[in-house]
């Protein structure tokens, strides 16, 4: 299916791109979400009518994702689990509770921004993690895995 992009996807194109996807990724996520319509002739030339403002917002949303990065950058967050002798946990930490545990500290953030590339944290100790604000903002915190026995 042939869409075009209302704002910046990654991996996938910029704002007023027009690409081919697959159908279901975009009757599913990418029109749902706001993020492209379908590329017909109405569409695109109601894209080229707000294509100052839609670039404005984008704008926009990229600096509040900058101010808000550079503050989240490097912050390290406290998670407490039960934990076996072998400093192995009893369940996992998952991005939910990293996004709770940023929360508690005063930042709300999208859990689906939490990157974990190794799954659920499953160990006591600390573990760099990503969070991608937007698609050109990428921070690193510090997630420290406590043990109670």
């Amino acid at each position: 299916m042939q869409i075009i992009l209302l704002e910046k996807v990654g991996k996938l194109g910029g704002l007023g791109d027009v690409v081919k996807v697959k159908d279901g990724y975009a009757r599913n996520y990418l029109i749902p979400q706001g993020l492209a319509k379908r590329a017909t002739t109405n569409n695109m030339a109601e894209f080229e009518a707000r294509r100052a403002e839609l670039e404005r917002l984008q704008a926009e949303k990229l600096e509040a994702a900058q101010a808000l990065g550079a503050k989240l950058d490097g912050l390290m967050v406290q998670i407490t689990r039960k934990a076996g002798m072998d400093g192995r946990l009893f369940g996992s930490v998952s991005n939910i509770d990293v996004a709770e545990a940023v929360a508690a500290q005063g930042f709300e953030i999208d859990r689906s921004a939490i990157r974990m590339p190794q799954g659920h944290l499953k160990q006591i100790g600390d573990t760099q993690l990503d969070v991608a604000l937007h698609a050109d903002v990428t921070v690193s915190i510090t997630v420290s895995v406590l043990g109670e026995h």
